[in-house]
């Protein structure tokens, strides 16, 4: 790991993050690898790494989204398939009250 990852230190700054995510995506060390050695989950490393690339997309863009309008993106859609995910059970529910089904 690099010299800034040996230092000890109590928590896990933006710098930290993607010095660590930038060996990962670099070759230099695995999720798997940088879990064990700093004591963290593995998903949360690999959470990480998928932020660190959706940033990197958005940074290479042609006109990048600042992060607010990311995050109404992300929230339209998450209400736009709550929206449908609730029409459809609506409909079950319906569709088992005619057909004379209980709730279960």
């Amino acid at each position: 790991m690099s010299t800034l990852m040996e230092e000890d230190f109590k928590r896990w700054t933006a710098k930290r993050k993607s010095a660590l995510v930038l060996e990962i995506i670099q070759g230099k060390s695995t999720v798997a690898e940088a879990a064990r050695a700093y004591d963290l989950q593995p998903s949360e490393v690999e959470d990480w790494v998928e932020d660190g690339k959706k940033g990197m997309e958005n940074a290479l863009r042609a006109k990048p989204l600042e992060i607010k309008e990311q995050y109404e993106r992300q929230l339209r859609e998450l209400q736009e398939a709550y929206g449908e995910a609730m029409l459809e059970l609506r409909a079950r529910k319906k569709l088992q009250s005619l057909l004379g089904e209980d709730e279960k």
